[in-house]
């Protein structure tokens, strides 16, 4: 009995070792020094924990919990010296030399990193053997027949590289190396079908792209989040602005497929509603801003992300959406009614122009001196061109300042002191928290451009009238 206890002790005492990560290295050349382990996130770099190495060059990184995987790095007077990979054996052991690490790497104990190092020196290997042909493909004196066989062999060795990735993608799968190569795979392209009329059907590379774009990338590995590369990211990206129309509902809805293929993990959720909410906090396409509201008001609003971020981050959320919620594109302008140079109350809906140009401006503002004359050259140009009227909002409270602009800059626009207000400041009317701010309104009183260059005015205007009389809208960028 006693000996049936103890050996139910050594097993519990076992896999509670097994429970965290312990990785020890001993790397000749380095002694009496400090080492830390760090990993990547995004575009990030963070460090996880510090090492002392002894006089022999050994060392160890341990902790009671395991690492999250992905991979990491050893860094040394915050000089980054060589990579590695956290998977699923986190108990191993890592043997070289400072002269040369990677050709030098002996693992034990983890198939992982022995793989990853594989990879690593074959890429090398495979360098140096294209290095004769890059070197002709690169030479701008040689004519396309003459970098032939060069081409052909870099080619084969290329194909090398890829068998080898592949064949290690299919022996172990599971593995952190495998699930990055597998990743960074190019989608291939599939064979085009044949349309009514025997053409290829080009519009079935979209759609077939669409479907494909994530077969060897999985969104729910958490692992691809922490890469030497922002991979994770740029995919996110590439998915969303290279396979669909830059419009809030079509953005929307191919948000809402990789959020169901990422949902499955905490993390991956997290980054990928995160990433996006970023990346349309200032799209460069006009319009998209839209996108940044409908994400707070569908996964921060709702209570969908309260499980990792806090109240302050939320609330700035809250507030910057709310901002943009004000004024964007397909929205009623609000109307502004302020008392202009001569003190009298001059609405913005009074207005009767097929267009009109709100320009919220700082009479000390360098950006706004630079574009003002711009704008005035625009409207004397085509205010019965293109039937257009100018409403310039001031943002200072000093009428003199706002006079002296109007003379100097020869304003003959509608001109008025923000600050002499009938309906509320402009600011919570309108996004203006830069100067200057451009809106563009019709004559339904609905906004169709905003944040604007002056200098792009025109061609918007002419654009958004051709769109209009085919039946749609322009997409134009800031």
């Amino acid at each position: 009995m006693r000996l049936l206890f103890i050996f139910f002790l050594l097993l519990s005492s076992a896999a509670f070792g097994q429970a965290g990560y312990q990785i020890d290295f001993v790397v000749k050349g380095w002694k009496d020094t400090t080492v830390n382990l760090g990993y990547y996130m995004g575009e990030g770099t963070y460090l996880k924990d510090t090492a002392r190495v002894n006089s022999k060059g050994a060392f160890r990184f341990d902790g009671k919990l395991k690492l999250p995987q992905g991979v990491y790095f050893l860094v040394m007077n915050k000089t980054k010296l060589f990579d590695i990979v956290i998977g699923e054996q986190q108990q191993f052991r890592m043997e070289t030399s400072a002269d040369d690490p990677i050709r030098n790497m002996v693992v034990t104990g983890d198939v992982d990193n022995k793989i990853f190092f594989d990879n690593l020196r074959h890429n090398g290997e495979r360098h140096q053997e294209a290095e004769p042909f890059i070197k002709i493909l690169n030479d701008s004196t040689l004519t396309p027949d003459q970098k032939k066989e060069a081409r052909e062999a870099f080619n084969r060795v290329n194909d090398k590289v890829v068998a080898y990735q592949n064949q290690l993608v299919d022996q172990h799968p599971k593995t952190v190396t495998a699930r990055v190569l597998k990743a960074m795979r190019p989608i291939k392209s599939p064979e085009l079908p044949k349309r009514a009329d025997g053409k290829p059907d080009s519009s079935y590379l979209l759609k077939y792209y669409r479907e494909h774009f994530f077969d060897d990338f999985d969104l729910a590995d958490d692992a691809l989040l922490r890469l030497p590369r922002p991979f994770y990211a740029e995919k996110i990206k590439e998915y969303l602005e290279r396979l669909y129309a830059p419009q809030p509902d079509t953005i929307m809805r191919a948000i809402h497929l990789m959020v169901a293929k990422a949902k499955k993990n905490p993390e991956t959720y997290k980054f990928l509603v995160w990433n996006c909410l970023y990346n349309y906090q200032n799209p460069e396409i006009m319009g998209l801003d839209a996108v940044y509201v409908r994400l707070y008001d569908e996964y921060f609003a709702s209570g969908e992300m309260d499980y990792w971020i806090d109240k302050k981050l939320k609330q700035n959320v809250k507030t910057y959406a709310d901002r943009l919620r004000l004024s964007l594109i397909g929205n009623t302008a609000p109307n502004l009614i302020m008392q202009d140079e001569n003190l009298q109350p001059r609405s913005m809906y009074d207005i009767k122009k097929k267009y009109t140009v709100l320009f919220i401006f700082d009479p000390d503002c360098g950006h706004c001196r630079q574009e003002t004359p711009k704008l005035v050259e625009f409207y004397n140009k085509n205010k019965v061109k293109l039937d257009v009227e100018v409403f310039a909002v001031s943002v200072d409270t000093s009428m003199k300042k706002m006079r002296d602009f109007i003379k100097e800059f020869k304003m003959t626009c509608i001109t008025v002191n923000g600050p002499r207000t009938y309906v509320g400041h402009h600011q919570k009317l309108y996004d203006a928290e830069t100067t200057p701010s451009l809106y563009v309104i019709d004559n339904k009183r609905k906004i169709i451009g905003k944040k604007l260059p002056v200098e792009k005015l025109e061609e918007f205007l002419t654009r958004y009238e051709s769109f209009q009389k085919q039946g749609a809208p322009p997409s134009k960028t800031q």
